[in-house]
């Protein structure tokens, strides 16, 4: 007899979901060509993500903006094919979510995963006409088996979620300089990997610390560009380990995508 099993789940944490957000492209003319009267022109092109969750997702928040209107229940399985009211004459140009940064130029707006605006270089909050509230239905629970609530691993997996969270808020307010920047973060000064430790261009295109810090035989530690995980930088892919305690800057010599990570004791 074939018996079925069920594991009781407890909600530990609600986690950050990436907001989604309309940028204005700017790279068409919506004017038909020949005709500067202004009273005829072509569809207004809006992108949005092709996947059933972040399509819906985009005309919801279109729809909460007054851009568009849905049918009466369609709701988080929405579809382009659910407007029924369309008085900005918008074409819906659905793609991949990835790409949709890429096809800026071709498209009059474009309804972006904040992730994926972040690695093309754009602010979700700072360059967009709208995003999606803190009152949006979509978020992220860490659901872990009943009663194993408090266990170390758990506890740290909780802790290392909100750090993230912290860290991608953070990034919606950083200057383009601030993400094209380099930073150290490890075990050094028993931050624990929490604390990102600035680093300034040399001359020579190097990066190097402000400051040097005491490091014992041990310590872990890689850099990473823009306070993120895109682009970082350690020993064959792996952090960087210190051999022998000492105080120390940390230098990054880039060459092309290739990076050198490289203790310069101090003087």
């Amino acid at each position: 007899m074939k018996r079925t099993y069920f594991t009781r789940l407890a909600a530990l944490a609600l986690t950050l979901i990436l907001a989604l957000s309309l940028t204005a492209c700017g790279g068409k003319d919506t004017n038909t060509d020949g005709d500067n009267s202004g009273d005829t022109k072509t569809a207004v092109k809006i992108g949005v993500p092709n996947d059933t969750t972040n399509e819906a997702r985009a005309l919801l928040l279109l729809q909460e903006n007054g851009i568009i209107k849905l049918a009466d229940g369609a709701g988080i399985t929405a579809t382009k094919n659910d407007i029924v009211d369309n008085p900005y004459n918008v074409e819906i140009v659905e793609a991949e979510a990835a790409q949709l940064p890429n096809m800026l130029p071709d498209l009059d707006y474009a309804v972006i995963n904040s992730n994926y605006a972040i690695n093309a270089g754009l602010n979700p909050v700072n360059d967009s006409l709208f995003i999606e509230g803190s009152a949006s239905a979509y978020a992220n629970i860490l659901a872990v088996k009943e009663g194993s609530e408090n266990e170390p691993k758990i506890l740290a997996l909780k802790a290392a979620l909100e750090s993230y969270e912290t860290s991608i808020k953070g990034l919606f307010s950083m200057s383009a300089e601030e993400r094209e920047a380099f930073t150290v973060i490890g075990s050094i000064n028993g931050d624990g990997w929490s604390v990102d430790l600035p680093m300034t261009k040399q001359d020579d295109g190097s990066w190097l610390t402000d400051e040097a810090y005491q490091m014992d035989a041990g310590v872990e530690f890689k850099v990473r560009q823009g306070k993120a995980w895109d682009v970082a930088y350690g020993t064959d892919g792996n952090n960087f380990v210190v051999e022998t305690a000492g105080t120390y800057k940390v230098r990054l010599t880039l060459n092309g995508e290739e990076g050198t990570v490289e203790l310069v004791p101090a003087e």
